[in-house]
C-alpha cells in the first residue's frame, strides 16, 4: 500500500524521535506566510496557534526576513560574552524603553523562555541572598527541570521527572473567577508552616496564565502581591513569555495592571514573539536587581544570537508601525463576540475570557459543569479537518486558546471564525 507524503513522514517521525516530544498535527509544514500554512501535500491551513504565541507578527513578515538576511551577510555568531556586537546592546536599550515603567532598567538576553525564567530566579536569589520561590497552581514556566518545578501542572510536564529542586512552593492562582482571600490565606500558611517570608527570594506569576487556561490575574491580586513583596524584600517577577508583544492589547500585559492599580513587577521574562520564530528571550528589570550577579554569572553560548537579535529589532518596529497591540484588541473582541453569540446554541461553552487577542473558550458539561476535554478534542479535530489550526490548554484540557498572528488579514480572520463556529457545532452534534 502506498502512503501519502504526510503518512511517510509520520512513520519516520515515530521511528526516529521519542514519544515524549508530543506532536499535535498529523501533517508536516512545507511553507507559511502571514497567518496561513501549507503542508507537504499542498493543503492550506489558517494558523490560529501561531507556533504557541511566537508569531504575533505572522509567518515570515517581510521586515523580519529582511533584517535576518542583512545580519546573515555580516556574521551569525561570535558569542556575545567573547566578542560583543551593537545589536545586542541596542535591543537591550529598546526593551528597557518599551517595557512599562520609567525607572532605570537593564536587560540580559537568552535563547528560550525557560532559560529566561531560570535566570530571573538566579538574579532574584543573587539580589536577596535567599533561596525560596513562590509560584502558582496552573502556571507554566517551562520544561527544564527548575522551570518545570515552578510549573503548576503535573500532566504531562512534571509526571515522572521528580524529585524537583527544593524551596519551591505553590499557592492558588488569584484569577478573576477566584477569591483573592484564598491565595492570601495560602501564602500566609506557607509563611507559617513551610518557609519564613525572610527566606523567600521571589514570587513569580503570569499576568494571564497560558497553559493554565488563559486565566487573567485580578488587578487587586497584583496590587497585594506588590505590597507583600515590598513588605518582605521579595522580588516580584512577571512571566510575560506568552503575554508579551501585543497579545493582550498592550505591548506587555503588565501595562494593564500599571494602568489599573499603579503596580509594576521588578523583573519581567520575555520570549516567544520577541524573535518572531527565532530563538530569543530576555530578562528585563530594575537595574539594581539586574546587577546583582557577578560577571560571568549570567549568559550562554547562544544567548542573544545575532540573527535572532536582528529579528527582534524588526518585531518591535513592526509592532509600533502597524499598531499591532491595538489591532489585537479589536480582533480579540470580534472573536469573543462571535463565540458569545453561540452560547444559546452551545451550552457547553462555559466561559469566554481573556485580554485583547489572548482569548480562551472554556468547555464543560452543561448538566454537571464538569470539564469537557473530549468535546474540546472533537472541536480541534473538526477544525483541523476544515483547515484551521487550534490549540487547547487548561489543567483539565478543556479550554480552547487562540493565538492567531496579529497581522492576520481581516478576510482570513473572518474565514477562521466561520470554521471555528462550524467546528463547535459539528463537534456537539
Amino acid at each position: 500500500m502506498q502512503h501519502s507524503a504526510n503518512e511517510n513522514l509520520v512513520n519516520r517521525r515515530i521511528a526516529a524521535t521519542p514519544r515524549g516530544v508530543g506532536v499535535m498535527a498529523d501533517f508536516f509544514a512545507a511553507r507559511a506566510e502571514g497567518a496561513e500554512l501549507w503542508d507537504v501535500e499542498g493543503r492550506r491551513f489558517i494558523d490560529f496557534a501561531g507556533g504557541i504565541a511566537v508569531l504575533n507578527v505572522g509567518h515570515r513578515h517581510p521586515r523580519v526576513v529582511a533584517a535576518i538576511e542583512q545580519q546573515l551577510k555580516c556574521f551569525t555568531h561570535t558569542c556575545y560574552q567573547v566578542v560583543p556586537y551593537e545589536g545586542y546592546v541596542a535591543l537591550a536599550e529598546k526593551l528597557n524603553a518599551v517595557t512599562p515603567g520609567d525607572h532605570p532598567k537593564k536587560t540580559a538576553l537568552y535563547s528560550t523562555g525557560a532559560e529566561a525564567v531560570e535566570n530571573a530566579v538566579k538574579i532574584a536569589r543573587a539580589h536577596t541572598r535567599r533561596g525560596g520561590v513562590i509560584a502558582f497552581g496552573g502556571g507554566f514556566h517551562g520544561r527544564s527541570l527548575f522551570a518545570v518545578s515552578l510549573t503548576g501542572k503535573v500532566q504531562p510536564y512534571k509526571a515522572g521527572f521528580g524529585p524537583f529542586p527544593p524551596e519551591i512552593y505553590h499557592a492558588p492562582f488569584p484569577c478573576e473567577r477566584s477569591a483573592l482571600a484564598d491565595t492570601q490565606k495560602a501564602i500566609e500558611q506557607l509563611f507559617k508552616a513551610d518557609i519564613e517570608a525572610s527566606r523567600v527570594a521571589a514570587i513569580i506569576y503570569e499576568p494571564v496564565q497560558g497553559e493554565g487556561g488563559f486565566n487573567v490575574i485580578q488587578a487587586a491580586a497584583v496590587k497585594w502581591l506588590r505590597e507583600l513583596c515590598d513588605a518582605h524584600g521579595i522580588v516580584l517577577i512577571a512571566d510575560e513569555v506568552q503575554t508579551g508583544f501585543g497579545r493582550t492589547g498592550r505591548m506587555f500585559a503588565s501595562e494593564h495592571f500599571f494602568e489599573r492599580v499603579g503596580v509594576l513587577p521588578d523583573l519581567m521574562t520575555i520570549a516567544k514573539s520577541l524573535g518572531a520564530g527565532m530563538p530569543l528571550s530576555a530578562v528585563c528589570g530594575r537595574a539594581e536587581i539586574m546587577d546583582a550577579p557577578a560577571p560571568g554569572g549570567l549568559g550562554g553560548t547562544y544567548a542573544g544570537n545575532p540573527l535572532a537579535v536582528a529579528a527582534a529589532h524588526a518585531v518591535i518596529d513592526v509592532m509600533r508601525d502597524e499598531q499591532l497591540p491595538e489591532r489585537g484588541a479589536r480582533l480579540g473582541q470580534q472573536l469573543k463576540d462571535r463565540v458569545q453569540s453561540l452560547r444559546a446554541q452551545l451550552p457547553r461553552i462555559a466561559d469566554v475570557r481573556g485580554l485583547g487577542a489572548m482569548v480562551a473558550v472554556e468547555l464543560a458539561d452543561p448538566a454537571t459543569g464538569a470539564p469537557d476535554a473530549e468535546y474540546t478534542k472533537r472541536v480541534q479535530a473538526q477544525a483541523l479537518s476544515r483547515g484551521l489550526i487550534l490549540l487547547s490548554c487548561g489543567v483539565y484540557g478543556n479550554v480552547l486558546r487562540f493565538l492567531f498572528p496579529l497581522t492576520i488579514p481581516d478576510a482570513v480572520f473572518a474565514e477562521g471564525l466561520d470554521i471555528l463556529q462550524a467546528s463547535l457545532l459539528a463537534a456537539a452534534a
